[in-house]
């Protein structure tokens, strides 16, 4: 009788410990606010694995997710659903906080450039077109706090070729978007959003 006590006892314990380790592992997705969450318009989706849509989020420490959207996981899925079908649109992905918020003296370190995207694969998250940057994951430096890794959507004027100069092409950091905007008339964004992360390690 006293061993049937004794096993049921540490099997309870048991219990309680998985449900402890469970609840530790879970993740907290905390939404952006203030100024940061303003920049999230247009209800533009960015889609990782297992971490589904990361617009307007940080990425949570929990389950190495920081360590895989810097290591592992290839580029996003990227949908806008109220896309035209019949237009064509431009993606950019910066970092303007390199090589820290405090200290954005790299501004903007340009982590993918998309052209001739069509509507109608936009619409489903389908980023298809000119690659003018190859998507770069995101890896902020060590001790250098949240970064903010934005997305924004353009309508693509017709007829406009657009394209780096050699010197943009050559190096992604310090890169004048405002002026490639304005250059290739781009006007203003149709939707962005954005998420926060910091080095995996920090």
């Amino acid at each position: 009788m006293t061993l049937l006590v004794t096993y049921f006892c540490l099997f309870g314990l048991s219990i309680v410990a998985v449900q402890k380790g469970v609840q530790a592992e879970e993740c907290i997705f905390q939404k952006l606010d203030g100024r940061d969450a303003d920049f999230c318009r247009g209800g533009l989706e960015v889609l990782y694995p297992e971490l589904g849509d990361v617009g307007c989020s940080y990425i949570p420490e929990c389950s190495q997710y920081r360590m895989q959207i810097s290591k592992e996981w290839s580029s996003p899925n990227v949908r806008y659903q109220k896309a035209d079908r019949d237009k064509q649109y431009v993606l950019i992905m910066v970092d303007p906080d390199a090589p820290s918020r405090a200290n954005p003296k790299y501004r903007y370190w340009r982590h993918w450039l998309v052209i001739n995207i069509r509507g109608a694969d936009l619409k489903i998250g389908r980023v298809q077109g000119r690659v003018l940057t190859d998507y770069i994951r995101p890896t902020p430096p060590p001790h250098s706090g949240y970064h903010r890794y934005q997305f924004q959507i353009y309508e693509q004027p017709e007829y406009e070729a657009i394209a780096l100069s050699t010197e943009e092409a050559a190096s992604s950091g310090s890169w004048n978007m405002e002026s490639f905007v304005d250059q290739f008339r781009l006007g203003a964004p149709v939707a962005s959003t954005h998420f926060l992360t910091k080095h995996y390690r920090d």
